[in-house]
């Protein structure tokens, strides 16, 4: 085919889009299940009904060929685990009694039988269930969700292209099955899940599937020859499978490199490539091995994780070096539209010329349709199209909220005297042991308590004007006094003041610094029904005023116990946004440090004598490629150090990092130089504890004990016995206990009953210590 002629044939398409619906229809359809308020029917009624309605969405908006297959009642790893046949034995009666629930419980855990572990996505903020694997591990094809997804799209009249995870990912993604050796393999098990995979393409042949999307990210990482050779054996032997439908391998969020000459030899009739995030890269890439003659490419060159609006000119240009490169080019995003938020139409709040620069999952549709028709009509075809994205673009660039002379100047003096402790971690430990005197294995929770009915109830009724802010804020000092009355009733060491106030970790402090834009329905999904509405980074930030030390010198004045002052850190306040893609990422986390630096600074001068400054997106931003490590790890450890580094010796600096793989910057978190860290690992068996140890970590640190993503309440013997494999990697003096993470989604009977078991806990083991 001839560019001319593969211009012509562009489509336009998208690989998932948000599954909640416009009002969020499936959190409260499940949690309304959970709860029993909502029957199993009624539940899968209205799943039926957002897919239908995001497909017809899709079609209308110009969208030639649908996605099925990307929905899921709680997440799509899980989902395949299901679809392959691999369920822990623990969870398999629950999954062979009734699928819903027993998926449920395989994603929450019962009180019986523990949940399967949770971390991040790539480098998202999407969490994702690992599948647990093992040398007995037998798989079996179910096709029955892949099968009815595609049912339902082709019954609407819609061309449709299951979507699956490819099963070199699935088995990268997967861990070792808790009672299998640590360094079992499940990339081993290859040969024995690609004949389930067989069957399940076989089956979508069967249902009316043209093409399957098999998606690979993980090759989008450094890979061993081992496992590039992994990747060419699975597609040989998929893509010799007779009476199959056409294959397209998709990868995202970076760059394919080594991967990409084995894909290309692999006899499958597509690939799909990120050309936003490693648009160069890639481009040089596939010109190298010759490109994709007589093959599909499908070419992501809308940014399917940010909320910018595309340069429309620039990647048309993009898309023009791709023809010739392909049979066929068509026109997608980056990954899957999961990633951002459903509508801008739904914001009211946002000045309409500043909307204009956003685009969610409806406008991003819209961009991937007009490319699609500038590429195959020709840029006269989308003129009116071309000249007002131009005049967005330009907007933007001008705009006074993007450019704050006095930060930047601020920015550009800071000096390394700046991100550092004015003492070495000994001399500030023996200074704040002095201070606090803490007990051996003091306890302490990570900073939110239960937002409650009464809480959500109260902020709605200040937004709408039903009460006024007087009363509202009786209300949250009600629940202050309330938390720190139960905190010492328990008997825990060191209390938060519970963050009643707060809506989100990250939106709450981005509601009072400069530079940033809130969203009313800007939802994405972080992991099930927890949904999230992340701000925008747009502009310059700075702190106009003291944004925590009110309410955390409120809650130190109910109590003679230090209460920690809670933060969000720079790195995460970044991560957990939207953030501005018109300067490097290092400057704008400077920015949000400084700001941060003051607001510790007021904290201590407020009396604060812990400050807990969290960095949970720490690991879950480092790049994907290890050549990226350092120049990322670099400017996120400074940010961190430049956020805490004004403060006295004898104040403790605590930091927080929850579900992802930690060992992978252990010497990051050594560097941060906090003197305490607290990090998850209940799902994972102290896993991170050991690679602490590994280490030589030398500063304090608390591995949880109590999962609180999960509605399970460990008792007491669980609690003890994760402290005690924990005192195996750490030693008693510097060890602290305390749940995975905030307590915010969970309900009050059992968190009461859970931290009551922690404290416990930590006093049986402080017993045995004395004894010894």
């Amino acid at each position: 085919m001839t560019a001319k002629s593969a211009a012509a044939a562009a489509r336009a398409t998208v690989y998932g889009y948000p599954r909640q619906g416009q009002s969020r229809e499936l959190k409260k359809a499940i949690e309304g299940y959970w709860k029993g308020r909502v029957g199993a029917d009624a539940l899968r009624a209205t799943a039926t009904e957002l897919r239908a309605a995001n497909w017809r969405q899709l079609a209308e908006a110009g969208i030639h060929e649908v996605p099925t297959g990307d929905f899921s009642y709680y997440d799509h790893v899980l989902d395949t685990s299901v679809m392959v046949g691999a369920i822990p034995e623990r969870h398999r009666a629950a999954v062979e009694a009734d699928a819903l629930d027993g998926c449920f419980a395989m994603a929450r855990g019962t009180q019986d039988a523990a949940p399967l572990e949770m971390t991040k996505w790539f480098d998202t903020n999407y969490h994702y269930l690992v599948p647990e694997l093992g040398p007995d591990t037998v798989f079996t094809a179910d096709s029955t969700k892949q099968v009815t997804e595609l049912k339902e799209a082709l019954a609407l009249g819609l061309s449709a292209r299951p979507v699956l995870v490819g099963p070199v990912t699935y088995l990268l993604l997967a861990k070792p099955a808790p009672s299998v050796a640590a360094d079992f393999d499940p990339l081993t098990l290859l040969d024995r899940l690609l004949p389930v995979y067989a069957q399940v393409i076989a089956d979508l042949r069967t249902a009316g599937a043209e093409w399957v999307q098999l998606d690979e990210p993980a090759l989008v990482q450094d890979r061993t020859p081992a496992e590039l050779n992994a990747a060419a054996r699975a597609y040989r032997d998929l893509g010799g499978l007779t009476e199959r439908p056409k294959l397209l391998v998709a990868s995202y969020f970076d760059r394919l490199g080594d991967a990409l000459p084995v894909l290309a030899k692999a006899p499958v009739e597509g690939l799909a490539l990120d050309f936003t995030e490693a648009a160069a890269a890639n481009l040089d890439a596939l010109a190298a091995v010759g490109g994709l003659p007589g093959r599909r490419l499908v070419a992501g060159v809308v940014n399917g994780r940010n909320i910018w609006v595309n340069d429309l000119e620039k990647s048309l240009a993009t898309l023009g070096t791709l023809l010739g490169l392909a049979d066929r080019v068509d026109v997608a995003a980056s990954c899957s539209l999961l990633h951002v938020p459903l509508d801008t139409t739904a914001e009211r709040d946002i000045e309409p010329q500043i909307l204009r620069w956003l685009a969610f999952a409806r406008q991003k549709t819209a961009e991937i349709v007009t490319l699609a028709k500038g590429l195959g009509g020709g840029t006269d075809t989308i003129a009116a199209e071309l000249a007002a994205n131009r005049a967005d673009l330009a907007s933007r660039a001008g705009s006074a909220l993007t450019h704050d002379l006095a930060v930047r100047a601020r920015t550009a003096a800071v000096t390394a005297t700046d991100a550092r402790r004015s003492q070495p971690y000994p001399e500030r430990a023996a200074a704040q042991r002095a201070h606090l005197r803490l007990p051996l294995l003091p306890t302490t929770t990570i900073g939110s308590f239960p937002q409650t009915t009464e809480l959500r109830t109260a902020r709605a009724d200040l937004r709408a004007g039903r009460i006024d802010s007087a009363g509202y804020e009786e209300r949250i000092r009600a629940e202050i006094s309330e938390v720190i009355s139960f905190q010492e009733k328990t008997g825990l060491d060191v209390l938060v003041h519970g963050e009643a106030e707060r809506n989100d970790m990250v939106q709450y402090f981005a509601e009072q610094l400069t530079g940033y834009l809130a969203t009313q329905h800007g939802w994405v999904q972080s992991y099930g029904t927890r949904y999230v509405r992340p701000p925008i980074l747009a502009g310059d930030i700075s702190r106009p005023e003291a944004m925590t030390v009110r309410w955390t010198t409120y809650a130190q004045s109910l109590t003679t116990k230090p209460v920690k002052g809670m933060l969000t850190g720079p790195v995460t306040m970044l991560a957990w946004s939207f953030v501005r893609d018109d300067q490097p990422l290092a400057d704008t986390a400077r920015q949000v440090a400084l700001a941060l630096r003051d607001e510790v600074n007021d904290l201590e001068t407020a009396g604060t004598s812990v400050i807990q400054v969290d960095e949970p997106a720490l690991r879950e931003t480092l790049p994907l490629r290890a050549c990226d490590h350092p120049e990322y790890l670099a400017w996120a450890t400074e940010a961190f150090r430049l956020t805490t580094g004004g403060v006295r010796p004898d104040t403790q600096i605590h930091t927080h990092m929850c579900y992802a793989e930690f060992g992978d910057i252990v010497q990051a978190i050594d560097d941060l130089d906090a003197d305490v860290i607290s990090l998850e690992a209940a799902r994972s068996h102290m896993q991170v504890a050991r690679e602490l140890a590994g280490h030589g970590y030398p500063r304090e640190a608390g591995p949880g004990v109590y999962d609180i993503h999960s509605p399970r309440v460990p008792s007491t013997e669980q609690a003890t016995e994760l402290l005690r494999t924990g005192l195996k990697a750490i030693p008693a003096e510097r060890l602290w206990v305390n749940p995975d993470c905030g307590l915010k989604t969970r309900a009050w009977p059992e968190t009461r009953a859970s931290l009551e078991n922690l404290v416990t806990a930590a006093r049986t083991v402080r017993t045995e210590l004395s004894a010894s």
